[in-house]
């Protein structure tokens, strides 16, 4: 909840973050300081889930500028058991990420990444409470392509249930990938360059969280709290 009419939402202000790019550009990254200053409690409805903090707001969402819309390359085609699992949550949820009106991240690939199996655990959709939260996520990754001039990001884990995100190798038990708020990207540029973007963006305000750098990904979650590794 918000506590007053006047005060700037996190979401609004990276929709006009984005939309006034131009204007941005003649002011360089200090002018995007402390742009994000206030944390927002979200509760989270699975004990299996890291607590979590992220902006959110109980104001209708402000429309982004309509844009025209992006080719992507295909995604591989979702299995047919997952479909059959849980084809209505994702076309719901699909709907929800094309109503984000992202130009570098494919709703469809986003999707893809959740029809992932682990042994004999399917991946699922997360809980609609929590979907506003990768639309943050999201939104962020968006900001930091437009920062690095890059059209298209692969977004290759978004989402994890907890069952899931126990079969993987080298995914640690409190992963925020389990809360939504946390995507593992790659850019069509070195992930060094990434990571420090990221990290560059959020140290001004864009977003509180944690940036991992991996030698060929990025980690970005809105844990609430600013982390490196």
């Amino acid at each position: 909840m918000i506590s007053s009419d006047s005060e700037q939402t996190p979401e609004s202000a990276i929709d006009s973050l984005i939309d006034r790019r131009s204007a941005m550009g003649t002011l360089g990254l200090a002018g995007m300081g402390m742009l994000l200053s206030t944390d927002f409690s979200l509760a989270a409805p699975s004990k299996a889930a890291p607590k979590v903090t992220v902006p959110t707001s109980s104001r209708p969402a402000v429309q982004p500028v309509q844009r025209p819309a992006m080719a992507f390359a295909p995604v591989n085609e979702i299995p047919d058991e997952w479909r059959t699992l849980h084809g209505r949550a994702a076309a719901e949820y699909l709907r929800y990420l094309q109503g984000l009106n992202l130009r570098r991240v494919s709703p469809h690939q986003v999707i893809a990444t959740h029809a992932k199996k682990k042994g004999d655990v399917w991946n699922s959709i997360p809980p609609k409470a929590w979907w506003n939260r990768m639309g943050y996520v999201l939104r962020v990754v968006e900001r930091v392509a437009m920062e690095m001039n890059v059209n298209q990001v692969e977004v290759v884990s978004a989402y994890r249930s907890p069952a899931y995100n126990a079969r993987c190798a080298g995914a640690r038990t409190g992963s925020w990938h389990q809360a939504n708020v946390a995507a593992d990207v790659k850019f069509p540029v070195r992930a060094s360059q990434v990571t420090a973007t990221a990290r560059q963006l959020r140290d001004l305000g864009l977003f509180k969280g944690g940036v991992g750098g991996y030698w060929n990904f990025t980690h970005i979650d809105a844990r609430g709290q600013n982390i490196n590794w």
